[in-house]
């Protein structure tokens, strides 16, 4: 009964194409924001801004970007660990080889360096699609990876590929400690996250859904079919670019190529799969749900074997999450393929009717 936008009358068009139009919707959005950027900050230990909260808002930025090509321009890619090492490794250069330059602006050049090379292996998406466009964007995971071990130039001639990101400042003001690189990340993700959701509203976005759901039918009502895909695959990649560059800047402190395998890509393919593929919300839900559950499993699952007197050795831990976590995608793709996101609109749903029968 709480949950009813009763009252609530719309006179503008923009009043009703408002990304929250119920004041309910508005109110709890300035609490999670209140939460994230005031409470967390004066409440969490370094542990959880280090080890929790930063790779959680990462892992969501690259999701993001993969949820925006795969779940609204409907093109299958393999590829994101590899554009977040190019955002990384700009980043890095960016750094190193200009004087002077910001922090923002370096972070913004490397996701333009990853963009343009996602430019580049999103090219085979104008001829082939599916399974086939996934196996040409795992292409560019070998390459990259390849190219940055190859060419020490990239990683400041160093013989292992490894590099040590700088120290960050912004206006003099030193980004040195766990809730400061937090808050940082926060920002950003913030910001990008909300061109994310205007954009998906926007002619590009409905241009992009329009492809993914007939590509033929798109192009007879004058749809541009290679400007379409090749500025999803730039936006997307733009998005892995950052994320990978505050993946090492912010989470890491140092990375090497082999950190950006084919693993890091599955996992944000996990993500936008149990999170919801087409879905905003989806890339965060999806994020902490692959980061916590693991955790939760650590915690748990030795408590629960030692209570039933069964035997749990530490690699079997390890075992048992792959159990979960491909049981779950399997759920998802039979029970909901829309993920999590779907399930919290069905609740929402839910209680817009209570307590009246559905």
């Amino acid at each position: 009964m709480f949950y009813r936008e009763a009252g609530q009358f719309k006179t503008s068009y923009v009043a009703d194409g408002q990304i929250f139009p119920i004041r309910q919707d508005r109110i709890a959005f300035a609490l999670l924001l209140a939460v994230a950027f005031v409470v967390i900050p004066l409440t969490a230990s370094e542990y959880w801004f280090s080890a929790i909260l930063t790779p959680f808002l990462v892992l969501a930025l690259a999701a993001l970007g993969l949820n925006l090509l795969t779940g609204y321009a409907g093109q299958l890619s393999l590829g994101s660990a590899a554009f977040m090492a190019v955002g990384a490794y700009a980043a890095y250069n960016f750094q190193l080889r200009v004087a002077g330059i910001p922090l923002l602006l370096s972070f913004g050049l490397s996701g333009l360096c990853a963009a343009a090379v996602g430019v580049l292996f999103g090219l085979p998406s104008l001829r082939i699609k599916g399974f086939y466009l996934a196996v040409a964007t795992l292409a560019a995971q070998f390459f990259v990876v390849w190219v940055l071990t190859k060419f020490p130039w990239f990683s400041n001639d160093s013989s292992s590929g490894v590099i040590s990101a700088q120290k960050m400042a912004i206006l003099d003001y030193a980004i040195n400690t766990p809730m400061k690189k937090y808050l940082l990340v926060l920002g950003i993700v913030c910001v990008m996250a909300l061109l994310a959701k205007n954009l998906v509203r926007s002619s590009t976005g409905r241009a992009w859904m329009a492809v993914r759901d007939m590509d033929v039918a798109a192009e007879v009502i004058g749809i541009p079919l290679m400007k379409t895909k090749l500025l999803a695959f730039a936006v997307s990649s733009f998005y892995c670019g950052v994320a990978g560059a505050l993946y090492a800047f912010c989470y890491l402190g140092s990375v090497e190529p082999d950190g950006f395998s084919l693993d890091l890509s599955l996992r944000i393919l996990f993500m936008i799969i149990i999170g919801g593929v087409g879905s905003i919300l989806g890339a965060f839900l999806g994020s902490a749900f692959i980061l916590l559950l693991p955790i939760l499993l650590d915690n748990l699952l030795p408590p629960l074997a030692s209570l039933l007197h069964l035997p749990l050795r530490s690699e079997s831990v390890s075992h048992i999450q792959l159990m979960v976590f491909g049981g779950l995608i399997i759920f998802f793709l039979i029970v909901e393929p829309h993920g999590l996101a779907r399930l919290w609109q069905i609740t929402k749903e839910k209680l817009r009717l209570w307590p009246f029968p559905h």
